[in-house]
């Protein structure tokens, strides 16, 4: 058993009518470990851009290669895809969240015409994974890479935004909440249609009480020192992608003000509830 943990760096630039925006990949760094999570190679590409012209703002502040790099870089998408393929073999495939593997689908598909990572035979979300280990599945928000190197107090240098220092940090992440097991229940069977749909799932947040999708069972709230079922005393006031209304226990008659949040993802509808 071996793992390939790859990073991806992109530039977001304009297409056409038809296709806005791209997210051109410019950089894959990618390293590969053995069961014990001991270096076997690495692998780093410099992607020549087809579409792009110039750095957008924001990449050209994070990134560590220059433009005039790129233009003479030695690989176009397609062979670095290749050579990446071979690298990987049959080894599981580890990113930092699904956005690398969602933009390698929309550059294959837009330069190679096909949108199915035939060489990926297993995947896992090394964000999901640390997000587990560290007991922060059920935050609203995502752990950053940087941000989970520091919980872990690993030293994040000056090489952030660099592809193969990122998977090298990805890396030092996971040997410090390396589980096998756990590894192994977050990994994933990439063969398969089922891979892809719920890795093209747009998750959305549901923002009318009125929707079909919403049982209005979710909406009660239990008083937290009584566990009674409490009183809803207000009309529900909607703010942005969340509702909340005040309470009342009539037991011992504690108010509060309870808000939800209801979000439509691939496992089903999920409800966070929040006493204030």
């Amino acid at each position: 058993m071996s793992y390939v943990i790859l990073d991806l760096e992109w530039n977001s630039t304009k297409v056409n009518k038809s296709k806005p925006y791209l997210n051109e990949i410019f950089q894959f760094g990618a390293i590969k470990v053995d069961e014990n999570l001991e270096v076997i190679d690495t692998f780093e590409a410099l992607i020549k851009p087809q579409m792009s012209r110039e750095f957008n703002p924001f990449v050209k502040n994070l990134t560590k290669v220059s433009f005039e790099e790129l233009e003479n870089a030695p690989y176009v998408f397609e062979t670095a895809l290749d050579e990446f393929a071979d690298f990987l073999g049959d080894s599981v495939l580890l990113t930092w969240s699904s956005s690398d593997i969602l933009a390698l689908i929309d550059n294959k598909k837009f330069f190679m015409y096909s949108s199915k990572l035939y060489f990926i035979k297993k995947f896992c979300d090394l964000q999901s994974y640390c997000e587990y280990r560290l007991g922060m599945e059920n935050t609203t928000r995502h752990l950053g890479l940087s941000a989970c190197a520091d919980l872990l107090e690993i030293s994040v240098g000056d090489g952030l935004h660099s592809a193969l220092y990122d998977a090298k940090l990805s890396l030092e992440c996971l040997r410090k909440t390396y589980d096998k097991d756990i590894l192994d229940a977050f990994t994933e069977d990439a063969s398969k249609n089922e891979f892809y749909r719920k890795l093209t799932f747009r998750s959305k947040s549901i923002t009318s009480l009125n929707d079909p999708l919403i049982n209005k069972k979710m909406l009660y709230f239990d008083c937290p020192e009584c566990k009674v079922r409490c009183v809803q005393k207000s009309r529900w006031n909607r703010e942005k992608h969340k509702f909340s209304a005040y309470f009342l226990c009539p037991k011992c008659k504690k108010q509060f003000t309870g808000e939800v949040r209801v979000k439509q993802k691939y496992e089903g509808i999920v409800v966070k509830k929040t006493i204030l």
